[in-house]
């Protein structure tokens, strides 16, 4: 395998002008870069990764640890999140827990071992608690929502708004009687989605109804059991929050199990406008989290914090959208549907 030191002594150049050459660190002419490139192509030089990365101490590498991914939301963000490693010349390693505490330690372990420069973190699982121990020497950036309080940037999505928008929307449309299914409210965004539902309904001076609050999971099961509470209560609602699309894809299934149609018997809107929302039936209005932008800023957030570790830590926060599609029925207009 060929060195620099094999190039410098066929193009006759010192090893230090071989290294500024294929690392760009500093100016050598255009005649000189030339007969080095030229004699790196016949060698069919590739520079070692690993000693680089000893050298000047990086690795050009991110780690994404996520905690859960059976929600698509958290699929559909580490897609943009990889995109944009790409387009840094970073490179990424994706890894999950499914839930277990053990194996959380054990990929930060294997993450840490590889030299990750900085870590990602995504959280979408309330089993953890702040008792769970990490110890993480790495540059950080928390996505949407982690589980206990490090030291940090912080991408945040306007979850108190989202849950303002989305019941908002059911009550523009004439609704009332609107029942509402939550995450568990260990989770920030969970209370926060809760508190802008409370919101609305006071702002329209509608009275809160207790028995039409449910705590579920952000999951396809977590709307399913949900759903089933809801349409056993004495008075059904007209409409439902979702807290989630999987919740509400969850809340379709036994809608429609139990024969209703919706929005005719029962209007929906779900969270997150993951990509399977559009294709339901009837298609699913939601509140669109900025699943792009958010990939987007925190891989720079976090080159950022790499390059400049001492900077005062940072917390985004990004809002979300109303995606109006055909699953709220206007109860003013028996005929129309938004």
């Amino acid at each position: 395998m060929a060195t620099m030191k094999d190039i410098a002594r066929l193009a006759k150049v010192s090893t230090s002008t071989v290294s500024h050459v294929i690392n760009g660190s500093r100016f050598v002419s255009d005649e000189i870069r030339e007969k080095v490139m030229n004699v790196v192509t016949e060698l069919n030089y590739t520079p070692s990764a690993v000693a680089r990365s000893l050298k000047v101490r990086e690795t050009k590498t991110i780690g994404l640890l996520v905690t859960a991914t059976n929600n698509p939301f958290f699929a559909e963000v580490m897609a943009g999140v990889e995109q944009y490693c790409q387009q840094h010349q970073y490179n990424l390693i994706i890894a999950t827990t499914g839930g277990d505490a053990g194996r959380l330690q054990q990929n930060l372990r294997t993450l840490l071992h590889k030299q990750v420069d900085g870590l990602l973190l995504m959280c979408g699982d309330s089993r953890f608690n702040a008792d769970t121990e990490l110890t993480i020497s790495v540059p950080l950036v928390i996505m949407d929502w982690w589980f206990k309080e490090l030291n940090a940037d912080k991408i945040l999505e306007n979850s108190i708004l989202g849950g303002y928008l989305a019941t908002k929307t059911l009550i523009e449309a004439g609704h009332k009687d609107i029942g509402i299914i939550t995450g568990n409210l260990k989770k920030s965004v969970a209370k926060n989605r809760l508190e802008g539902y409370k919101k609305a309904l006071s702002e329209a001076e509608i009275p809160l109804n207790d028995d039409w609050i449910i705590e579920s999971h952000f999951d396809f099961e977590g709307g399913s059991i949900g759903m089933q509470k809801l349409l056993a209560t004495t008075k059904r609602p007209t409409a439902v929050f979702c807290c989630s699309d999987t919740i509400a894809m969850g809340a379709y299934y036994i809608i429609q199990q139990q024969g209703l149609n919706i929005p005719q018997d029962i209007s929906v809107i779900g969270y997150d406008d993951i990509e399977l929302s559009q294709y339901l039936f009837p298609p699913l209005s939601t509140i669109s989290q900025p699943k792009a932008e958010l990939g987007k800023l925190a891989v720079e957030l976090l080159l950022q914090r790499i390059k400049k570790p001492n900077e005062p830590y940072q917390t985004l926060t990004l809002s979300p959208t109303l995606k109006l599609r055909k699953s709220i029925k206007n109860i003013e207009d028996k005929t129309e549907t938004i």
